[in-house]
């Protein structure tokens, strides 16, 4: 198994360092890190970001409020399609994806993979298509995911991991990968799991936003991301509860590397990483 680190997305809201901890100037820098998982059973993705008729026709399917208010930047380049293509597969080599929601800037790149089969919480489901009140109704975009053929839908529950609630043996997926119900941004929010060799990865997706919301020594979150967690949950409690028991998680297991959907930080440590376990491999290989 290997896994690629994809950025899917570029969004720069007026707040610099306000929202993301770094920039100096007026526009901030934000992700959308997704996962590309190289299996025996094909290619799977882990959310896709920005797909490439969000890219041509923004103002068709996305909500202007959520284009202006993330300035999200429209480019190419930033698909999973084109990513997957640069790293020399073909689209349909991507038999699986797993969403941790169907949020506009996680789930725009489905209809780009037609063939496959797109994991997610039942309640995900069932909310999106419900689309009450103003928020969900401009997060949630039918047209990014109207033309799926094939759903598999989870409900929450099942054997323990690390104390949280844990799906397994997702439809037609290898076992080293889990959906983990972690409710509070969105009804039917989960993260993902990946088991490697060198211990666990844990998609987080929006259960938390910024890096130092896992940070044991100075915990904090920025004004921005702190404002826009606001806006976009649907249950503070859960929400705040579960990232709680993710900072846990996070200073007891070691062995379990969490990373959220947006932070720039995070997304260039993690790609750094796989960077140089690759040239460490090549070396060893011409050795």
């Amino acid at each position: 198994m290997h896994i690629h680190h994809l950025n899917c997305g570029c969004m720069c809201p007026i707040g610099g360092s306000l929202f993301d901890g770094f920039s100096r100037s007026l526009f901030s820098h934000l992700v959308c890190h997704c996962l590309l998982i190289e299996t025996s059973q094909g290619l799977v993705l882990v959310d896709t970001g920005f797909g490439l008729c969000d890219v041509q026709s923004p103002y068709s399917r996305l909500s202007p409020f959520f284009v202006k208010f993330n300035n999200i930047q429209f480019d190419r380049k930033y698909t999973a399609i084109e990513q997957i293509k640069q790293l020399g597969f073909s689209p349909s080599d991507v038999q699986h994806i797993v969403l941790t929601h169907l949020d506009f800037d996680h789930a725009g790149g489905l209809e780009d993979f037609p063939e496959a089969t797109v994991h997610v919480m039942q309640t995900e489901v069932e909310t999106a298509r419900d689309r009450q009140g103003f928020v969900a109704s401009r997060r949630y975009r039918p047209k990014q995911w109207d033309e799926v053929k094939s759903w598999k839908y989870y409900a929450a529950g099942g054997e323990p991991w690390f104390g949280f609630e844990a799906v397994r043996d997702l439809d037609g997926l290898p076992p080293e990968i889990l959906l983990i119900p972690l409710t509070g941004h969105t009804h039917g929010h989960a993260g993902v799991a990946i088991q490697t060799p060198e211990g666990w990865l844990l998609h987080a997706g929006d259960a938390y936003f910024y890096r130092h919301e896992m940070d044991a020594s100075n915990r904090h979150c920025t004004p921005g991301l702190r404002a826009y967690q606001w806006m976009m949950e649907v249950d503070r409690k859960a929400r705040l509860h579960n990232q709680d028991r993710l900072y846990a998680l996070s200073i007891d297991h070691r062995d379990v590397r969490l990373f959220c959907s947006h932070d720039a930080v995070e997304f260039k440590t993690f790609a750094e990483q796989v960077d140089r376990s690759q040239a460490e491999q090549l070396m060893q290989q011409k050795s």
